[in-house]
């Protein structure tokens, strides 16, 4: 199907219907004006043109009314995280009760435990991937120590089996199986930022449920990238950053997900602020705390405007174009990339993501025997943009949004050369 050549590559870019979005976006360029080929939309995304204007807006409506543009703005600022919630559901797959963005991807995280992690002296342990981002075992060993527990004994590692990077579910089930009555809480990477492997997560949902324990998602690498269908899953919650595959801007603000089967449960435990407080009479100052239900009831905090603002400017895009199409160009260049990448005539590399278009997003995970981190300074050298991970992966992600087949090609000659 695919073929190895630069007419190939630039004929896919001529029948690709989403081509006309690259010229959205701003592209680095190097210094003779050329662009970059840029592939790390899975660590930072690159920025809509949109969304300076998109900003430009609320800094206007700030300097006419001052603390009127709360309500006299062109988008008012009181509701605005409500401008958010219907585009943001869609992307994951949930009902706009159970969508919030709030705050930033760990603190959500931490905030969603104080409700869904209720250990006891018998049930208090955590599973997480044993590759999981580092600061999701941060996360849940503070909240082992927080409750008392020993990080070692409180902590369950889900790993690969000897010899292979990829996960397998019945080794998940067989963990639950045989420690679920100790087990509290799953909580999971849905995409694993160093494999790139997309994993079941009903299937998660459906083993932690099993054994009475709660389960979580962080989607940090897969909101925007996979279709993660949250509802239908059944997990109790998730998170994820917007930074990344959606496009908002550094340490721009996270998502948060509450399964409606919670949305009214106000004997949760939870932090409090004046912003999760029923919107009704949150202005009356004197009212004891009455959680608002849903998702929203997670909120502590009046929003960042100016951050809202830019997500608020990638997620019309994806308004537009939908999640279903993105997935579709996904699949078919980022296997036009493993197909390049498995023709180089060499076998000092291999992809560890998953072969399977439905296990993985659009990052593929390139190891490199005997390499360091010299072949990715080369890269950065020509202009290329990957990710390193040590001790020897090049996380590269051709995003749908704004990659071409073009710039997969191009990347691969220029990786033939420097191998």
């Amino acid at each position: 199907m695919y073929k190895p050549t630069l007419d190939y590559a630039q004929q896919q870019d001529k029948e690709d219907k989403l081509a006309h979005l690259r010229a959205q976006f701003h592209i680095p360029k190097d210094p003779k004006g050329n662009d970059w080929l840029y592939f790390t939309g899975n660590s930072l995304g690159l920025q809509p043109k949109q969304t300076q204007q998109y900003i430009q807006q609320e800094l206007d409506d700030w300097a006419k009314y001052g603390v009127e543009g709360h309500f006299e703005a062109r988008n008012p600022w009181m509701p605005y995280h409500e401008f958010l919630t219907n585009s943001m559901a869609k992307i994951v797959g949930a009902k706009p009760l159970e969508v919030v963005v709030m705050n930033t991807l760990t603190t959500n995280l931490h905030l969603l435990m104080v409700s869904f992690y209720q250990p006891t002296k018998a049930k208090y342990k955590i599973v997480i991937e044993s590759d999981a981002f580092p600061s999701d075992r941060y996360a849940v060993q503070s909240q082992l120590k927080f409750h008392g527990f020993d990080t070692e004994e409180g902590l369950i590692e889900w790993k690969p089996r000897e010899g292979e990077e990829l996960l397998r579910i019945e080794d998940l089930e067989k963990i639950v199986d045989e420690q679920g009555d100790e087990i509290a809480l799953l909580l999971i990477g849905g995409v694993n930022y160093y494999t790139g492997q997309y994993l079941d997560i009903k299937c998660i949902a459906e083993i932690g449920h099993a054994k009475n324990c709660m389960v979580g998602i962080d989607l940090a690498h897969g909101a925007g990238n996979i279709s993660p269908e949250l509802h239908d899953s059944g997990v109790d919650f998730a998170a994820w950053c917007t930074y990344k595959y959606l496009n908002s801007g550094p340490g721009s603000l996270a998502g948060l997900f509450v399964h409606e089967k919670h949305a009214h449960n106000k004997e949760l435990p939870r932090f409090a602020g004046w912003w999760n407080h029923n919107k009704e009479t949150r202005f009356n100052m004197r009212q004891p705390f009455d959680v608002m239900p849903g998702a929203e009831g997670w909120q502590l905090s009046n929003p960042p405007i100016l951050s809202m603002a830019a997500i608020r400017a990638s997620l019309d895009m994806f308004e537009e174009v939908g999640m279903e199409a993105l997935r579709a160009k996904s699949e078919k260049l980022t296997g036009y990339f493993e197909y390049l990448i498995n023709q180089i005539d060499t076998d000092r590399i291999k992809i560890i993501t998953s072969s399977n278009p439905k296990e993985r997003g659009c990052q593929l995970s390139i190891q490199v025997e005997n390499a360091d981190k010299s072949l990715h300074k080369k890269l950065t050298e020509n202009n290329i943009i990957t990710d390193w991970r040590e001790p020897d992966v090049i996380r590269c992600a051709p995003v749908p949004m704004y990659n071409s087949f073009e710039d997969v090609y191009r990347m691969v000659e220029i990786l033939k050369t420097l191998l």
